[in-house]
């Protein structure tokens, strides 16, 4: 939801700076305060030229647009030497104008082009923005945003990993500002994304900690209060501690497994609800199974997770919506 002038979308060489300073709620030394170097991003297909302009085969919603969270489950070479598994990831990525994805787990750097490249094999045009390889150990993961540019942009100045004094987070945190393209661009909703993949042993330390980040990340520019943080965090809501006692606290995925074998709930969106009130009380899990048509071990070849998404207004600030949310926006459905 806008507040005061209007937003700009523009670069802005002050945020990371801003994200620092705002990372003391984390717990930093002065060190933090004065600004720690951020590891680098790729951020790939900002400008796709030579693409041929077509739609994508089935319209997606004109009054909503999906974000979605997916944990691809060691996404690296083997998978993607998969066909049958990347057209399925391909199917997934086109339901949806934006997905934060976690566990891009490769030595290789044409994971992800290689993948975008299957995802706009119908004529889509997606491109994809890519964070550092981080982790304690040696098996080291990246965090990655796949976008539709026929309908969102990213801020490349925007684009860098939340800072982690004290070493709370076994990953930090990749984030982004988009803005959607499907409303004039004086009253298109603008908003964070913020991909997090918590250590499933430190769940507790961790969540606790994303409390942090999600304040940090809110106060990080005064122009722009709303902030999605998305992703795997191997808790369900019950267990979000500080969370769920932020002021205005909510999450998309409030009930149902979201784990492939249909036994936990770990993946989610969580966001202000008094500053995000674009969002339009939809949202749902992508059974892999039941929207693919596959058996179980063919889902776990895909994924342990399943996508999870949230429906979000195009423009700032919508108007009062009737309960149970938008009736118009559809939820994603195989293509």
């Amino acid at each position: 939801m806008a507040k005061g002038p209007r937003r700009r979308f523009a670069p802005d060489r002050g945020v990371f700076t801003a994200l620092a300073v705002a990372a003391g709620l984390l717990g930093s030394t002065s060190a933090t305060a004065q600004g720690l170097p951020a590891p680098p991003v790729q951020v790939a297909g900002l400008t796709p030229q030579g693409l041929p302009l077509a739609p994508p085969r089935a319209p997606k919603p004109v009054d909503a647009i999906l974000v979605a969270s997916f944990n691809i489950q060691v996404f690296g070479e083997a998978k993607l030497a998969k066909p049958a598994v990347v057209d399925v990831l391909a199917r997934v990525v086109r339901q949806f104008d934006v997905v934060a994805i976690q566990e891009v787990r490769a030595k290789s750097d044409g994971i992800l082009p290689s993948f975008v490249q299957a995802v706009n094999a119908d004529g889509s045009r997606y491109q994809f923005v890519l964070g550092p390889r981080l982790g304690r150990t040696v098996s080291k993961e990246q965090y990655a945003f796949v976008y539709d540019t026929e309908r969102i942009e990213v801020d490349p100045s925007s684009v860098g990993t939340v800072p982690n004094p004290g070493d709370r987070l076994h990953r930090a945190p990749l984030h982004a500002r988009f803005r959607t393209r499907i409303i004039p661009v004086g009253m298109a909703f603008t908003f964070w994304l913020v991909d997090i993949h918590t250590d499933p042993d430190e769940v507790p330390q961790e969540v606790d900690a994303l409390a942090d980040v999600f304040l940090a990340m809110k106060a990080a520019r005064p122009d722009e209060d709303d902030v999605i943080v998305l992703g795997d965090l191997n808790a369900a809501p019950q267990q979000f501690g500080r969370i769920k006692q932020i002021p205005g606290a909510g999450w998309a995925i409030t009930s149902g497994p979201t784990n492939t074998h249909r036994t936990k709930t770990y993946d989610n969106l969580i966001f202000d609800t008094r500053a995000t009130t674009e969002y339009l009380g939809r949202s749902g899990v992508l059974d892999l199974q039941r929207a693919f048509g596959l058996s179980l071990e063919q889902a776990l070849e895909v994924s342990d997770h399943c996508p999870v998404w949230g429906a979000f207004y195009p423009a700032e600030a919508p108007p009062v919506l009737p309960p149970g949310g938008i009736a118009t926006a559809p939820g994603p459905s195989p293509r």
